[in-house]
């Protein structure tokens, strides 16, 4: 089971599972390829919120991809309240 930070939302675990199935992408890719009901700006938003607690990574251009930590979050291995934001 996955155990989420008091800053998490919604957004963060349907970001977080695109990425994990589809590989890097932008924000804007995430709203228009994904099934998630946010806008671009907040999807963008949650992503640099993600890379800044390691959950996510900017790889440059914008386009952002899950981090091994990232990951094991997803799989219930990480307990999001354990980590400390920059």
């Amino acid at each position: 089971m996955r155990v989420s930070a008091d800053w998490m939302v919604l957004a963060d675990d349907r970001i977080l599972e695109f990425l994990d199935e589809n590989g890097p992408r932008s924000p804007t890719k995430i709203k228009e390829e994904g099934p998630i009901p946010f806008s671009r700006q907040h999807i963008n938003n949650r992503c640099m919120k993600l890379e800044e607690y390691g959950l996510t990574q900017n790889i440059g251009n914008g386009v952002y991809t899950i981090t091994d930590d990232g990951e094991r979050y997803l799989q219930g291995e990480l307990d999001a309240r354990t980590l400390a934001g920059e």
